[in-house]
């Protein structure tokens, strides 16, 4: 449908949540169904993640025989649930880290990027030599900094000396927008 005008209309029970969606091209109303996941039906499943990472993957039939193997499971409704949100949360893993979920992997992935160290420090590349162009450089002199194109500057800013170098002297930049010949 693709005039579709969403008019949510929450339907909360023990099984049920639903939304209306109105389609203004048919003049028609559309239910569709979500999901409703219980505190058990999460836990069990993000345990089962922190458990068996290696053998789960992102296909819903070999999760689901992978919790009948691993797991006592009451009902196969149930066991249908679990394996659904291990999928949905095992698809979300690939993305980036989840919430509550804690497993060698993302341990290790997470202590490399707290302790990466840069090779070159931002302090150092900010002290170096640093070039500008004449347009900078017509800034800086609007800015009250006096300057010889000719001649380096060296600026000390918030403890560090910064050198400006110019670029060429006699670079001559063209209009910003041609006149059209008539």
């Amino acid at each position: 449908c693709l005039a579709t005008k969403t008019v949510r209309l929450y339907y909360i029970t023990s099984r049920v949540f639903a939304s209306l969606h109105y389609c203004d091209a048919f003049h028609t109303t559309e239910l569709i169904m979500g999901r409703v996941r219980t505190k058990t039906v999460k836990r069990s499943s993000r345990v089962l993640i922190e458990k068996y990472y290696p053998k789960l993957g992102l296909d819903f039939h070999t999760n689901k025989k992978i919790c009948d193997e691993v797991a006592i499971i009451a009902s196969k409704r149930l066991r249908n649930k679990i394996a659904g949100f291990t999928t949905h949360l095992m698809k979300r893993i690939q993305k980036g880290p989840v919430r509550g979920i804690s497993f060698k992997l993302q341990e290790e992935e997470r202590e490399k990027k707290d302790s990466f160290v840069p090779l070159h420090s931002a302090l150092e590349i900010a002290a170096q030599t640093l070039e500008v162009d004449q347009c900078t450089a017509d800034m800086m002199k609007a800015m009250g900094v006096c300057w010889r194109l000719d001649q380096s500057l060296t600026m000390q800013y918030e403890g560090i000396t910064h050198t400006v170098v110019p670029v060429a002297a006699n670079i001559q930049l063209p209009e910003r927008f041609p006149r059209r010949a008539r």
